[in-house]
């Protein structure tokens, strides 16, 4: 599948310099905001609106409200505490997955206002991930992304290099055009090599 070259557009408050290598297969944007912050942006999420500024303006959102965030009833204050949950809270079902293992919230987010305006309001349909899941929520290390990524990304999810390029069982299964639960029987008999050309 050829690349998008997104060189020069705009998206949101970002305009996009130029491009800036890969991460877990994605392409990554070295982007100015508005206000003249630089940030690198994954492209997906430029192009899905995941992302729409570094949080300046979010931020002079918040500058408007008085008192309280007035945002308590959201979809994305319910993440927010969700998250919060799952590193501090030893009575909740995932602290062992998360604060039980050592993810921590970092000390920004543990103020909803500055959670929202580093990652603004939750997109419908997509859910906060971890880009590296065995790092701790921060600006730097989280993304909205839909179910289906969020369940390539996950921890139990098996990842295998083959040809040069590193991609979880579902994935290799697209790239393979078989079903999931074809190549996982494969994989349980085989080693890739001989699995990946059946």
């Amino acid at each position: 599948m050829s690349k998008i070259n997104l060189e020069g557009q705009e998206f949101g408050c970002w305009t996009v310099l130029s491009e800036a290598g890969r991460r877990h297969g994605h392409v990554m944007w070295l982007c100015q905001c508005q206000c003249g912050t630089k940030r690198i942006v994954e492209g997906v999420s430029l192009r899905k609106g995941g992302t729409k500024s570094c949080g300046c303006m979010h931020e002079d959102l918040m500058a408007h409200l008085k008192g309280t965030h007035r945002l308590s009833n959201t979809s994305t204050h319910e993440v927010w505490k969700s998250m919060r949950q799952r590193c501090n809270n030893k009575r909740n079902k995932d602290y062992k997955y998360y604060g039980g293992r050592g993810i921590v919230c970092c000390d920004r987010w543990k103020r909803f206002e500055k959670f929202y305006a580093d990652m603004g309001e939750k997109p419908e349909g997509l859910t906060l991930e971890r880009i590296d899941n065995n790092k701790g929520y921060s600006p730097s290390n989280c993304k909205w992304v839909n179910m289906k990524e969020q369940n390539r990304n996950s921890r139990n999810n098996r990842v295998i290099k083959y040809g040069g390029e590193t991609k979880c069982v579902s994935e290799w299964a697209e790239v393979l055009k078989i079903k999931v639960t074809v190549l996982r029987y494969r994989l349980k008999k085989y080693p890739p090599q001989i699995a990946f050309n059946m």
